[in-house]
């Protein structure tokens, strides 16, 4: 039997890859983890977690407005963004460290190094340039912001990744992009008072999500004062005086702002990393290919988490890892469930939806039984605030279960997380029906809609 310098060593310190070493080293296997800059991943460093900070910072101005209708005074407010971005630094690192806690109490060896693949079984750490050997090496090293570096001027463009350390706060920003992403910072950029505008190829923002959703936040949006353009890209992108930029696109629009932002997707971090090297296969996309156990083609080489594009969320990584370690270390093989992911975006009002679409489901059932609710919200009576909540259950009318949930309105990502645990146990309607509702509450609205609103056969309304 060959000796290893590691049983497992783990190339990047994101969500994934610290679950997947912690758990190792915990059980007493010798683990090795090499980060290049700070642990905690995009999650924790540059996305999720600062994200629903600012989000949160970004709902107060309306906070204040509703305050009114509820017989507060609120007096003259001022915002420091300065203060926000020290705050969220303050948070991340609080985070990082218990990430490094975590790996230090279980036995793992943090190394602070870049990691290359020489072979099948053998890193080279850049930093001190000596090679690793290990029996099992994962790849986790998650994804980054597509550059679209064909675009002229994109190097005066920033990304998600700048956008949360700005030196200052811009008063104009242009987003380009109709994904969660873009529109999740179109929200915290207007909240926070910069004139803002989205640009989208599309007809319609949040391509993958159900219609009712997507016109629902885009028409929120707009109401709220966010430019929308949709079926327009940016061509061109060039300095102006002042520091701001002067964009054109291809509708023929010339606009003039302080910050362009790129939200245009996200690629595998996979150039540089050794990978031809050690023979692991990648699709066009620089994605590494793995099998129903996260293996890559090359015995002894793993893969999870974004860096294989399966599923682009911190919670699927983490479970990827769970099953890599049940796998491999427990001798239970176990391949991740990528069925039935509830998800949420951070939008204003919040988007939270587990299962099919309508259009899905029409596409993949003879009938179904849509459920339907759009209310004004019980807050927004006295606030005055015009939004609506609308709520909508996707049924199979075959055996009456519930293939997919969507929610419009305040906490619709917590009320997906419960939802996305009932569809996942196979609910059917008729157990929505059974339940009592708690009142008053939004979420007794999916428990009290006993009549569908329309069927859909053969992909048509009925």
């Amino acid at each position: 039997m060959p000796t290893f310098d590691y049983d497992l060593f783990v190339i990047g310190g994101g969500s994934g890859g610290v679950r997947s070493a912690r758990l190792a080293a915990s059980m007493g296997k010798k683990v090795g983890i090499a980060e290049e800059f700070r642990f905690g991943g995009t999650c924790v460093i540059r996305g999720c977690v600062p994200k629903k900070l600012y989000v949160y910072a970004s709902q107060f101005p309306e906070h204040f407005e509703d305050a009114a209708g509820f017989g507060w005074q609120v007096g003259e407010t001022r915002f420091d963004w300065p203060a926000l971005v020290a705050a969220k630094q303050k948070e991340i690192t609080r985070l990082e460290g218990l990430y490094r806690k975590g790996l230090d109490n279980a036995g793992a060896t943090i190394l602070a190094t870049r990691a290359v693949l020489v072979g099948p079984n053998t890193v080279r750490l850049t930093a001190t340039d000596e090679l690793v050997t290990a029996e099992r090496i994962l790849i986790a090293v998650g994804g980054h912001p597509t550059p679209h570096a064909d675009l002229p001027g994109h190097e005066l463009c920033i990304s998600s990744n700048e956008a949360f350390d700005l030196p200052e706060l811009p008063k104009s920003i242009l987003i380009a992009g109709g994904g969660y992403i873009a529109v999740e910072f179109a929200n915290i950029f207007h909240g926070l008072g910069v004139e803002t505008t989205l640009i989208y190829r599309g007809k319609q923002i949040l391509s993958r999500f159900d219609q009712d959703m997507r016109q629902g936040v885009q028409a929120a949006m707009i109401a709220k004062g966010i430019r929308i353009l949709c079926e327009d890209i940016i061509t061109n992108v060039s300095a102006a005086e002042g520091g701001g930029r002067t964009v054109t696109t291809k509708a023929g629009e010339t606009l003039a702002v302080d910050q362009v932002m790129l939200a245009l997707g996200r690629v595998p971090n996979t150039g540089s990393l050794g990978l031809e090297a050690a023979g692991v296969a990648m699709d066009e996309r620089g994605a590494i290919l793995v099998d129903a156990y996260s293996r890559t083609n090359v015995p002894g080489i793993f893969a999870l988490g974004d860096v294989t594009d399966r599923v682009q969320l911190t919670p699927v990584a983490i479970h990827e890892a769970m099953c890599f370690i049940e796998t491999e270390f427990r001798g239970n093989p176990v391949s991740p469930d990528h069925d039935l992911i509830a998800t949420a975006v951070f939008s204003q009002p919040e988007i939270g939806t587990v299962g099919l679409s309508e259009e899905a489901a029409a596409k993949a059932f003879d009938e179904l039984e849509v459920y339907r609710a759009e209310f004004r919200p019980m807050k927004a009576t006295l606030s005055g605030r015009q939004e609506k909540t609308i709520m909508k259950l996707i049924v199979n009318a075959a055996d009456r279960k519930v293939v997919g949930a969507h929610i419009l309105g305040h906490e619709a990502g917590e009320m997906a997380q419960l939802l996305g645990i009932s569809l996942k146990a196979g609910v059917t309607k008729d157990d929505f029906d059974r339940t009592m509702a708690v009142h008053p509450t939004a979420s007794e609205e999916l428990v009290t809609m006993y009549q569908p609103s329309y069927r859909v056969r053969n992909g048509q309304r009925v």
